[in-house]
């Protein structure tokens, strides 16, 4: 048997193995290194150590996670501004509100949910979102019932308070929009790797499991990375039908 560590960034899924990682933390605030290598996000202090913080996501040549937290906000954007359109015309015309009004349900409501804080700006941001999130869409509910009986209150609703409190909640989410490095350390995790003699920190999305494994699970990989020199695969694992690149070894560049 073997026990991989899994982890995720983006939509794509590796593991290694355990005996390489000394420990998985929270993604903290890195200090910038002065002419590091371009796959080299900072360095940090670790158990009276200095380390260096390798990005996974530069070492597979693929977008930062403030990148991709950046098209997330412009898409949450985007339905919320859809959202009240659409309540608009319903108080307008009478027409059916085909959007939810449920806070959890739709595509921003979603991401708090699965979002954790651990900066204290970040939860301070989160918590105010959160709330006039929560008042916009209960006050969209009140407006569409007062349509029944009354329509001229249910469009003095609309133009003054669900206006005011849409506004709160963009301003709210434009906060975060300011704050992705800390948004993205609030999300991202550190696995504390050793090599060889050389220790370090490598930045990834997501931890998903330990897996145990037996060598049948795996298979050869044919799969090439332009970041070749520092990153090693060995096979691929079928873990219930997903597919997962079994990384060898990673090296920190100089």
């Amino acid at each position: 048997m073997t026990d991989l560590i899994v982890f995720s960034v983006a939509e794509n899924k590796y593991a290694m193995n355990i005996e390489n990682v000394q420990r998985i933390i929270e993604s903290t605030s890195l200090t910038t290194i002065p002419n590091a290598h371009a796959f080299i996000d900072g360095m940090m202090s670790y158990e009276e150590k200095v380390i260096k913080v390798l990005s996974f996501r530069k070492l597979i040549q693929m977008n930062t996670y403030k990148n991709d937290l950046e098209i997330l906000f412009e898409g949450l954007k985007k339905g919320h501004a859809e959202w009240i359109a659409s309540l608009k015309i319903s108080l307008e015309t009478g027409a059916t509100f085909s959007k939810t009004l449920d806070p959890h349900a739709c595509g921003l409501g979603k991401w708090i949910d699965t979002f954790t804080a651990y900066d204290d700006k970040v939860i301070e941001i989160l918590n105010e979102l959160m709330e006039y999130h929560k008042q916009l869409h209960i006050t969209g509910s009140i407006a569409l019932d007062m349509y029944k009986k009354d329509e001229e209150e249910a469009l003095r609703m609309f133009n003054v308070d669900i206006a005011q409190i849409y506004a709160h909640t963009m301003g709210a989410l434009e906060s975060f929009t300011q704050e992705l490095d800390l948004v993205a350390d609030s999300l991202q995790k550190l696995i504390i790797y050793e090599n060889e003699g050389a220790f370090f920190a490598i930045k990834v999305d997501t931890i998903e499991d330990i897996a145990h494994v037996d060598e049948s699970d795996f298979t050869n990989s044919t799969e090439k990375h332009e970041s070749s020199d520092f990153l090693e695969l060995d096979n691929v694992l079928d873990l219930d039908g997903v597919l997962i690149n079994v990384i060898k070894t990673i090296k920190l560049p100089r």
